[in-house]
């Protein structure tokens, strides 16, 4: 039987002794000066062949926002593509979509993000109901991280609204579970600005369901307490993901080394927090 796709998250997250998720976000107007002329693809793909190449031994995971390469047109689709080869199969390869739409349309985004554009795994919502989400829920290899709590200051508008079940994300985290049980290839996505949310989501998943954190860094979450609260009991089914903080760590000549750096540092500090705590 081949391997569901929970079970790869925790493979890999062992073997590179990391729970770093780099986000691979690209704002040509946040560049190194030194990309700040010619060509925007160019500049896109250097820069981010270079951040890649500077963050590889500390990433358990690459999480590149659709969003920033369909401003660059076609080219940044090819880019994009190009970029999950480049990445390779060692680490895992998140598209940042959050889509949902209905379950025709949804089959056309799971072909494309994996069998097109060469992902492991996407992000999702279940605002049209959890039918819509089949044809990932079906596919036991590629993951879906379903978008419970996000780390943006609005997200309690409607993600915190009371429902018998308390309030409305716990129940889209609850129903997560229950939706990927038979085939161990669901996630979440808890923000690390709402500590409570990613203590919550913990407990009510249990071990080995991996949580997908943002907000770590230039947001303000907490890196202490998302790693005390989102790790499972083998300290791991935890991606903490950082993007500007590791991209823009330096404007300047030095641009590249700086990445290298942060992504040294924030992965080293996150496995220093996991080992002060009991872990099987």
């Amino acid at each position: 039987m081949p391997a569901t796709f929970q079970s790869r998250v925790d493979r890999i997250l062992k073997a590179r002794n990391s729970l770093l998720c780099v986000g691979l976000d690209p704002d040509p107007a946040q560049f190194p000066r030194a990309f700040r002329s010619g060509s925007k693809v160019a500049a896109t793909r250097k820069f981010l062949d270079g951040i890649v190449r500077a963050t590889y031994p500390f990433a358990a995971a690459y999480k590149m926002q659709l969003a920033c390469f369909l401003s660059l047109g076609a080219e940044g689709l090819d880019l994009l593509a190009r970029l999950t080869r480049r990445v390779g199969p060692t680490r895992l390869r998140i598209l940042d979509l959050k889509a949902n739409d209905i379950g025709n349309t949804m089959r056309f985004y799971h072909h494309a993000a994996f069998h097109e554009l060469g992902f492991d795994a996407v992000t999702v919502t279940p605002w049209l109901g959890w039918e819509t989400l089949e044809a990932f829920q079906e596919d036991s290899a590629h993951g879906f991280f379903v978008v419970a709590h996000s780390s943006n200051p609005g997200a309690p508008d409607f993600q915190e609204i009371p429902t018998p079940r308390g309030p409305l994300w716990q129940a889209v985290v609850a129903e997560a579970k229950h939706f990927s049980q038979k085939h161990h290839n669901g996630g979440v996505v808890v923000g690390a600005t709402y500590a409570d949310a990613v203590r919550l989501a913990r407990q009510a998943l249990g071990n080995e369901f991996p949580i997908l954190v943002p907000g770590v860094g230039a947001q303000g979450g907490a890196l202490s307490t998302t790693v005390r609260e989102g790790v499972d009991a083998r300290g791991r089914a935890l991606l903490i993901n950082s993007s500007r903080g590791i991209l823009y760590a330096s404007r300047g000549p030095d641009w590249a080394s700086a990445a290298r750096a942060e992504a040294e540092r924030l992965a080293g500090q996150i496995n220093q927090l996991r080992a002060g705590l009991r872990t099987t």
